[in-house]
């Protein structure tokens, strides 16, 4: 291994969620793959190919630059549509000259789309996003009527394709009736479009999390993200699945593994302080081992004197301070330890695993936090 770390995806797992998902999932709603942050961190050029070869075929991403890497790996075997920002100038001419689609959730976007469709003598596809409770972004009520009108005034150049909204926590039950206010809301803004003979090709309102704890809400679309990487939004979700199904097992597999090396091995006196500062004193005798990743690769500094790695299949915990590129971890039990010995930390090793939950239970980040600042440097291997 030339790299400090690398990342292994799983498209075997992937493929596996990927059945999971369609079986769910009763209406069979068309699932897009959101593949924004890095593809949460497993890399959009990588991720993407394992996703085409199960026959995903629509992906949704943040922004135009996202959405230029999806589209240089799917060329024009797929849908992208872009979710958030979105540049008035060179992006929105690029989208619309790419039948790339978009989120429209504000007046001056959807004139601007408009213009630069007829300017190209084209269509711009868009989904319209509504404001039903997140207060993020969405158009709201009152500018739903203006919304009809420019619609069916610009029908040459406008190709309404989306209603769509987002739900405000959906993987927490505390958010219960906030998410069963938004639905009733998002069902009658559908009316009144439908009631004006403006129905849109595909209604979608759905992360992960509500397409599992709010099965009302698949719609035509579903825009999935942590689940197809193997990972529940939330232990409420997964347990919310378990009490529907009546039984224990885990149907999600993960697609990474994050995997170094010991880069050396010493002894440390009892009474010495481990690593910057004095976080971490050796209340005995131990041995250390170095490991060649830091903060800058992503391993949060949170994860200082709690973290924990797996070396020749036994959990080792992070001591002292994570520095920038180097963590040490107490390896005072495993005898035979040496350079070069494979470190994981995230993933299996013989009978052990540490999955991506065990960093959130040992700080305060979420998953999705965690694997999104996993480093874009870090080489992706598909296995």
């Amino acid at each position: 291994m030339h790299n400090n770390s690398f990342l292994e995806l799983d498209s075997t797992a992937y493929r596996s969620n990927m059945q999971f998902l369609r079986n769910h999932f009763k209406n069979r709603p068309v699932i897009s793959s959101v593949v924004k942050g890095n593809a949460y961190g497993h890399s959009i050029e990588e991720f993407v190919q394992i996703a085409l070869a199960e026959n995903v075929d629509h992906f949704s991403v943040f922004d135009s630059q996202e959405a230029r890497r999806v589209k240089s790996v799917a060329a024009g075997k797929a849908t992208v549509m872009i979710m958030g920002w979105l540049d008035e100038g060179k992006d929105l001419k690029w989208s619309i000259e790419n039948k790339v689609e978009f989120f429209v959730f504000e007046k001056h976007r959807l004139t601007a789309a408009a213009a630069v469709a007829k300017k190209l003598k084209m269509k711009a596809t868009v989904h319209i996003e509504v404001e039903t409770g997140m207060n993020r972004t969405g158009f709201n009520k009152t500018e739903i009527k203006w919304v009809q009108d420019f619609l069916r005034k610009n029908k040459d150049h406008i190709e309404f394709k989306g209603l769509c909204t987002h739900f405000a926590g959906a993987e927490s039950i505390a958010n219960y009736f906030r998410i069963k206010n938004q639905i009733a809301a998002f069902d009658e803004i559908y009316r009144q479009f439908c009631a004006v003979d403006l129905k849109p090709l595909q209604r979608h309102a759905a992360c992960s999390a509500a397409a599992m704890m709010y099965p009302e809400t698949q719609y035509d679309m579903v825009r999935i993200g942590i689940m197809q990487y193997g990972f529940w939004s939330s232990a409420e979700v997964l347990v919310d699945f378990y009490n529907r199904k009546r039984k224990n097992i885990d149907p999600l597999k993960r697609v990474i593994s994050w995997k170094s090396q010991v880069m050396s091995v010493k002894k440390v006196k009892r009474g010495e302080f481990v690593g910057y500062g004095t976080s971490f004193m050796a209340d005995e005798n131990m041995k250390i081992a170095t490991v060649p990743v830091g903060y800058a690769h992503g391993y949060s500094r949170n994860l200082s004197n709690v973290g924990r790695v797996l070396i020749n299949g036994e959990r080792c915990v992070v001591i002292g301070s994570i520095n920038m590129n180097m963590m040490v971890v107490e390896v005072t039990y495993l005898p035979e330890v040496k350079r070069g010995d494979e470190v994981v930390l995230i993933g299996d090793q013989a009978d052990n695993k540490l999955t991506v939950a065990s960093f959130s239970d040992y700080s305060n980040m979420l998953n999705y936090e965690l694997l999104t600042r996993i480093s874009a440097d870090i080489p992706r291997i598909i296995k």
